[in-house]
């Protein structure tokens, strides 16, 4: 079981990796088509997703995944919004939110077990 689960781990983490560097390309190789325009932000958020999934599945804390989650989209987003030219009405909601979780992650680790 704990072998499957860190080949899965690893797995997940590599997509989400590859969906992070070359969006394009993964869409290409899995879908058949490239992904172009606002598919390129959203494939790099999912890429984050899956590397929060693989270290939450990695021995250890799950706490670490979903900070790692958090803490990396809101500082995607936040580029996104600022350097980016991406953005709507939910956009900066969504970075305050993310930022906020990341911060209650972040004390719940620190803080250890309750």
């Amino acid at each position: 079981m704990k072998t499957s689960l860190l080949l899965a781990a690893i797995g997940e983490a590599a997509t989400g990796v590859a969906l992070l560097i070359v969006p394009s390309l993964v869409g290409q190789l899995l879908l058949g088509e490239p992904l172009t325009g606002v598919a390129i932000p959203v494939a790099r958020v999912a890429g984050i997703a899956l590397i929060g999934l693989g270290i939450a599945c990695w021995p250890g804390p799950s706490l670490i995944g979903m900070l790692t989650y958090s803490a990396a989209v809101t500082l995607y987003l936040a580029y996104l919004g600022l350097a980016g030219g991406f953005g709507s009405v939910l956009l900066w909601p969504a970075v305050v939110l993310h930022l906020v979780l990341a911060t209650l992650l972040a004390r719940a680790l620190t803080r250890g077990p309750s």
